[in-house]
């Protein structure tokens, strides 16, 4: 591959919380280490709709992903299946959705909590269900127990694009909203989490891109459409020529930015084009 590239997706983590209270990832900005840009979620601005416009480059109403209770093996192709078809190795640290859309589904707990398959579009997966989640009990692992897992996988396995999707925040911000206390303290705590791996992964070769799937509003809700909802920060980390600070990314760009950083062809399916040139 041209370049090997990791994903982390922080989900629900709104654009504002970002710029306010990610002092790492913004003093690696400051230092001219990273760039940050403004992203805009699709439409409904629902997890599972976004988790697969992400990595289809498609919209909700083309993918037909339309809610969180629409899981099935999404049709169009993806960026696993984009580097599988340049010869890379894929890996994954996620909720089980990402696992349904784009390997197989139902989800089997057994079979597909943990794998290794070489052909698959996904050759080494490690999930998560948040089976029981509700408002006493977020169910969500430990993210410093995700970010080692994901850097187990590259420096074990030698992948070339991995993806790391955590709920710690969106499940918050359902819980507490976002002008309170407890989510200055969650966002405070997975950005000091995130700045020990990240100096790791760049060490190893690796391009970074940390960005949410959505935002949330003051009451921790999204899904609509609205600046709080939409809106949220891409941090990048990596080379290439990117647009001015003040353009607004839309996240279809997402998929086909990925693969042309990697070298992997880019499907007719993804109209949207690379920020990234």
């Amino acid at each position: 591959m041209k370049n090997k590239v990791l994903l982390i997706i922080l989900d629900g983590q709104p654009w504002r919380d970002a710029r306010r209270y990610m002092g790492n990832l913004e003093g690696w900005v400051q230092s001219g280490e990273a760039r940050v840009w403004k992203m805009r979620a699709v439409l409904p601005s629902t997890s599972a709709c976004c988790y697969a416009s992400i990595h289809t480059g498609v919209t909700p109403q083309e993918h037909n992903v339309v809610s969180n209770q629409s899981i099935f093996r999404v049709k169009q192709a993806d960026i696993f299946s984009q580097v599988r078809a340049a010869g890379g190795k894929t890996g994954a640290v996620t909720h089980s959705f990402w696992s349904e859309f784009f390997n197989r589904a139902p989800f089997d707990m057994v079979r597909d909590i943990e794998y290794d398959e070489a052909d698959g579009p996904i050759n080494h997966g490690r999930f998560h269900t948040m089976t029981g989640y509700g408002h006493k009990n977020q169910m969500t692992p430990s993210d410093e127990d995700l970010f080692a897992t994901l850097t187990m996988l590259t420096e074990r396995h030698g992948i070339d694009y991995g993806i790391l999707h955590t709920c710690t925040l969106d499940s918050m911000g359902h819980r507490f909203g976002h002008d309170c206390e407890q989510m200055d303290h969650a966002c405070f705590t997975i950005d000091a989490m995130l700045a020990h791996y990240l100096p790791r992964w760049i060490k190893n070769g690796f391009e970074v891109i940390v960005t949410a799937d959505h935002g949330q509003s003051d009451r921790g809700h999204h899904g609509g459409r609205g600046e709080d909802q939409q809106d949220v920060a891409l941090y990048w980390f990596g080379g290439g020529e990117g647009p001015k600070e003040d353009v607004v990314l839309d996240q279809l760009q997402l998929a086909p930015t990925i693969l042309t950083r990697m070298g992997a062809p880019i499907p007719e399916t993804m109209k949207a084009k690379s920020f990234l040139k």
